[in-house]
């Protein structure tokens, strides 16, 4: 049996009848260019109109770099869940830097320096103003991880995304040197366990965040927490702590990286679930709640949802971001040089011997 043929509509259809506003995606567009060109470094080579983005990695004294076994780094994340208080508040700058802190952060971990980023923005229409703000905000996020937003994509989808869902994903490429790839074979017993301060959840564990402030707690975006002194979006949306600058300064020095022997962003799975990754055989870390106190914000959730502790631990990163792992002779350097970037570095505690895992004490 033939299949019937369908009647042609009575007005013509365009890509616009179908949900896409071409004219209103090139306004979008044009908006993007002069973001991108603040991060460029004089490493990105201009392509006007290009289908990719050019990034010089050889050796010259006009960028300052001069590789011998140069190891490419790569890494990529979203923002997951943290999108739907973003869109409550119809806010979209902070999310960006939260993107780009996602993949710049995991790059870190090996001892690698960001050199580039690219990114990719999923909506349901056209919306320029989204657009301009999302990109703003990574173009924020790779300005602080001194490294290029080299390109991107946008991409219209108005029957995979309902109306008011975005999402945001994107990967950062960084180099090191082979001989100094930071990977945990150094670590061993004696090591000391240093943590650096988290600006909030970062973006990680927001389904829960969510559900026991909006769900559970019944809050809207724009209240006011008194004890935290913010409304529930601006606690929501600060964005997540970038720590190139610190670690990558501290490892420009043959004395920081001899220093370091492990680093881990602390994402989800929390402190434990992190630094296990990085544990060779034979060592063990013990990690003492007693020697920080997490920030009132992550209280707030506690109470809010009735979350037990050792949930809270495991899902968030409690105020601690970012570890490392050095050598106890380092102690004091190390702490000075990231003090010079902001930093409050806490020793919070110790690599012993035994099996491959980070147990809490207190």
């Amino acid at each position: 049996m033939s299949a019937r043929k369908p009647k042609p509509p009575a007005t013509p259809l365009t890509y616009e009848s179908a949900g896409l506003n071409l004219d209103l995606y090139d306004q979008a567009m044009e908006r993007l260019p002069a973001l991108m060109r603040k991060t460029h470094t004089p490493r990105v080579m201009d392509l006007p109109g290009g289908f990719a983005g050019l990034f010089r990695l050889g050796n010259s004294r006009k960028f300052g770099k001069n590789y011998k076994d140069p190891v490419l780094v790569s890494g990529t994340d979203g923002v997951g869940t943290k999108l739907k208080v973003a869109a409550k508040l119809k806010r979209y700058d902070t999310v960006g830097i939260d993107l780009v802190a996602m993949s710049v952060n995991d790059c870190l971990c090996l001892g690698a320096e960001p050199l580039f980023f690219l990114d990719y923005l999923a909506l349901p229409k056209d919306d320029p103003e989204l657009i301009s703000q999302a990109v703003s905000g990574v173009v924020k996020g790779c300005e602080e991880a001194g490294c290029a937003l080299l390109g991107g994509e946008t991409a219209i989808m108005p029957d995979i995304y309902a109306p008011g869902d975005f999402d945001l994903a994107g990967f950062c490429v960084g180099v090191v040197e082979r001989k100094q790839i930071i990977d945990g074979s150094r670590i061993k017993p004696g090591d000391l366990v240093l943590g650096l301060d988290s600006s909030g959840f970062h973006s990680n564990g927001y389904s829960l965040v969510r559900k026991a402030v909006f769900d559970v707690g019944g809050l809207k975006v724009d209240e006011t927490i008194a004890e935290l002194g913010q409304t529930v979006g601006e606690a929501l949306l600060t964005p997540t702590r970038i720590y190139v600058r610190p670690v990558v300064d501290l490892l420009s020095k043959k004395s920081g990286r001899e220093a370091v022997t492990g680093l881990a962003h602390i994402t989800g799975g929390g402190i434990a679930g992190n630094l296990e990754r990085i544990l060779p055989v034979g060592c063990a870390v013990e990690i003492d709640r007693s020697l920080w106190q997490p920030p009132a914000l992550f209280g707030w959730v506690q109470e809010l949802g009735n979350i037990e502790r050792e949930e809270m631990f495991r899902v968030f990163n409690m105020g601690l971001g970012f570890l490392l792992v050095i050598r106890p002779d380092t102690l004091d350097t190390v702490s000075k040089r990231l003090a010079k970037f902001g930093m409050t570095p806490r020793l919070v505690g110790g690599v012993l011997a035994g099996d491959r895992a980070v147990t809490y004490l207190n």
